[in-house]
């Protein structure tokens, strides 16, 4: 296994860690929000997301397919794009009411980022060719 994936592996943990940490709190109505628990808004349970992209990141860094690693790229990427569009929904002001961003909410982006710049960098196999 590359050191790409290992780190890869990790960055997905960190990831899955970051979703039950505190992603934002609403101090005026003593409110705080993980990525799984977001009680008292409308942005669902975006975290359960996360964790299912990250668990399926960490299992395709696992296999030495090189069709299979292909399709991480677009499992991390979508990861990534998840977690950069939870960062502008949880930490964005609404109807003058501004909530007070966590650090686990830029974590998991940055986690996202470098399990994507890992899936780039990860060396795949080379084919056998028979001449």
């Amino acid at each position: 296994m590359s050191k790409t994936s290992v780190i890869g592996i990790i960055a997905a943990v960190v990831v899955i860690i970051c979703a039950f940490f505190p992603w934002a709190a609403i101090e005026s109505r003593h409110l705080v929000f993980t990525g799984l628990n977001t009680a008292g808004s409308s942005y669902g349970e975006p975290g359960k997301l996360n964790i299912f992209l990250a668990v399926l990141a960490v299992i395709i860094f696992l296999v030495k397919n090189e069709w299979v690693m292909r399709m991480n790229l677009f499992v991390a990427g979508f990861l990534l794009a998840w977690s950069f569009r939870n960062m502008l929904l949880f930490s964005r002001c609404e109807a003058g009411v501004c909530p007070q961003a966590g650090i686990a909410l830029y974590i998991s982006v940055a986690a996202a980022a470098v399990a994507f710049v890992c899936v780039l960098l990860t060396p795949t196999p080379k084919r056998s060719t028979k001449s």
